[in-house]
């Protein structure tokens, strides 16, 4: 599977500006804030990426989807479901 990002490449210090309640209530519940923003950001890159992938392949789901709607998938004659 393709990797989204190197997972082992060093952290880097970096300055944030956030509300200020926000972080004064996720503090005060132990709500490590690197590890929920690295996640967040993970999530945002691989739906990114996943459509971009879909942008850029869209002629050829196109055309596959057409193949198989006129002559079906391969092995349907052998299905039993």
């Amino acid at each position: 599977m393709h990797q989204l990002y190197d997972e082992d490449a060093p952290k880097k210090p970096t300055n944030l500006s956030l509300n200020s309640d926000l972080l004064t209530k996720t503090r005060a519940l132990n709500i490590n804030l690197s590890a929920t923003l690295e996640h967040a950001l993970k999530q945002k890159l691989a739906k990114a990426e996943a459509e971009k992938w879909a942008k850029e392949n869209k002629a050829a789901i196109r055309q596959y989807n057409a193949f198989i709607e006129e002559h079906g998938c391969f092995g349907d004659e052998f299905r039993e479901f």
